[in-house]
């Protein structure tokens, strides 16, 4: 699960088109008005209040296991951007905003959290002012303060210490671009955000961002109090305000988290507290653990692991209940750097990728891996299906011998024979391992010399997502999901020449005619935004060629057969933590 976003996934499946405009009840400036805003008020209940209902037969105590064969890079709430990540901070944090299931269809509804609405927009709109609940409590008692969420905004600029977060507020808060964090001389002294009263929150914006509440569900919005603040340790003890707490985090490896005393079920519209603890342990043989959580004997019952069940075990599977399904709005890539590799040798890659096989000594399935031919997938509203030349999703690509041969000539013609392909790949992990195989013996027989580095999985994510390392494919987000629905989620964050400082870039393109495009498109209205950014999905990938898209997914994981309300938020492509319970405690 290398999907790298966060939080703020609306409900994709809800809106028909683009999302945008002031989901706020109390909206000053009406919004954008059009099918768009009626379309996103569907998808919000600035009303909501908590406590969340009660599930049905569900009961408290025992210990929820996870079995991860993958292992978050960070639990910082300001730094975290993976779908586990988010899904586990779930637990732990809470936001200015956040998405509730409906409990019949299973869609999420974004609904106040720690605010008490989803914000007010000024008829400028260049303001946001979010009405703070009162009374709300880290784990240790003490009380939280507006200034503490003011802290964690300014937190998030901090971009030398947190270098893996989101980073819409360097684009769109005032000063983004020139304000360093909380650390330095002028640290406090940011025009940005303000707490005029312990009941207000105010957001000065450089530019109009109307999906700002959608962003505000990020762990970046949580509180936290500035003296508490221990930098790049603080996700070893970090101020909870959700169900639970830290007990202990070695990263990597472990974390186990124990219950909140001081959590407010009364405010919170969202979160439920079943089971009195949890422990994740990280890093695990992937076929190991989902065999054991398939045959769930003795303490495995109690056992989820959160990675689509590999293709080799569903024979296995003899109760279907215990495979959670659904829908995520994410596509999977295969990055090559722009700045190392020719256009001409990037096509050529495309031309050698051995999709087909690659995808079966992964050990994915049809059902959850679904060919891609575009950077958008089906599930973003205004997603148009194209295929160019070559890539398709599907193939052999150079494991034809008579097209290893054409692709060996176009490299001698083009005098870049033997041309290096260098990348990173999990030693510890038998899928990627045998990936790593693939590519070598199918980037070889089409004539590059190739340099494989092996590294434990644990460090796997860092080390791709560094766009100084000395690799050339395989970097950068290996796969993304939306931020909220549109393609304003994905192409500027991903495509822009500024998404390679903040590394996020795929393919690490750097190209200013593209960036002026991609900036046409974003001060577009929504509904003209729908028709435009399917053309610069095509550009991109026809002119510049930054990444082979590889599939579109969906989510088939196992939990053990003690596992209650296991369901699919699609927000994250991941179990719904927060209402699981065990049906024997």
């Amino acid at each position: 699960m290398q999907w790298k976003r966060i939080t703020a996934v609306a409900a994709t499946v809800m809106l028909a088109v683009g999302a945008c405009g002031s989901p706020s009840s109390n909206n000053t400036s009406g919004g954008t008005g059009g099918d768009a805003g009626k379309a996103q008020e569907k998808a919000t209940d600035a009303a909501l209040k908590g406590p969340v209902a009660e599930i049905q037969g569900a009961k408290k105590g025992g210990t929820v296991t996870v079995l991860s064969d993958v292992s978050p890079d960070t639990l910082d709430p300001t730094n975290i951007y993976y779908i586990d990540g988010t899904q586990i901070a779930k637990l732990m944090y809470r936001a200015l905003t956040q998405y509730k299931l409906d409990p019949k269809s299973g869609k999420p509804i974004l609904v106040p959290d720690l605010a008490e609405d989803l914000g007010t927009k000024s008829a400028d709109g260049l303001t946001w002012t979010f009405k703070l609940k009162q009374g709300i409590k880290y784990m240790d008692g003490r009380v939280v303060k507006a200034e503490d969420y003011a802290y964690a905004i300014k937190r998030s600029f901090a971009h030398d210490l947190y270098d893996a977060g989101p980073a819409y507020q360097t684009q769109f808060f005032k000063d983004g671009e020139s304000y360093g964090g909380p650390y330095g001389p002028n640290g406090d002294k940011y025009a940005g955000v303000e707490t005029p009263d312990e009941k207000t929150l105010i957001i000065r914006l450089a530019k109009k961002f109307d999906d700002l509440p959608f962003f505000a569900a990020f762990p970046l919005f949580t509180p936290i109090p500035q003296d508490k603040d221990t930098q790049k340790n603080y996700d070893q003890k970090p101020m909870t305000t959700g169900p639970y707490q830290v007990a202990s985090y070695t990263t990597g490896t472990q974390l186990k988290l124990v219950r909140n005393p001081h959590w407010d079920p009364k405010t919170d519209p969202v979160r439920h507290q079943y089971p009195d603890g949890w422990d994740f342990k990280f890093s695990q043989d992937v076929l190991k653990v989902q065999r054991q959580v398939l045959a769930s004997t003795g303490p495995d019952a109690n056992a989820l692991n959160y990675t689509d069940l590999d293709a080799s075990l569903i024979p296995e599977v003899k109760d279907q209940s215990q495979i959670v399904r659904g829908q995520k709005p994410c596509t999977s890539f295969f990055g090559m750097d722009t700045r190392k590799i020719p256009l001409e040798v990037r096509q050529l890659i495309a031309q050698a990728f051995p999709y087909d096989t690659w995808r079966k000594v992964r050990g994915l399935s049809p059902d959850t891996a679904i060919p891609a031919s575009t950077i958008l997938p089906p599930a973003v509203p205004g997603h148009e299906k194209f295929e160019l030349p070559g890539l398709t999703g599907r193939g052999k690509g150079a494991e034809d011998p008579a097209v290893a041969e054409e692709i060996k000539s176009k490299l001698k013609d083009l005098g870049k024979e033997n041309f290096t392909l260098s990348w990173y790949y999990a030693n510890d992990d038998k899928p990627r391992t045998l990936a790593n195989q693939l590519w070598t013996q199918v980037f070889t027989a089409a004539g590059f010399k190739v340099k494989s580095v092996g590294v434990p999985k644990a460090k796997i994510r860092t080390m791709t997502n560094d766009p100084s390392a000395p690799v050339n494919i395989g970097q950068g987000p290996s796969g993304w999901c939306s931020d909220w629905p549109s393609g304003s989620s994905w192409i500027p964050v991903l495509f822009k020449s500024d998404a390679v400082k903040l590394s996020n870039s795929v393919g690490m393109l750097q190209d200013k005619d593209l960036d002026a495009e991609i900036d046409r498109v974003a001060a577009l209205s929504p509904d003209d935004q729908l028709k435009e950014w399917p053309k610069v999905d095509k550009l991109i990938l026809d002119k510049h060629l930054p990444a082979l898209p590889l599939y579109y997914s969906a989510s088939a994981y196992p939990v053990g057969k003690n596992i209650g309300h296991a369901v699919h938020d699609m927000t994250q492509g991941m179990p719904e933590f927060t209402s699981i319970f065990l049906k024997q405690p």
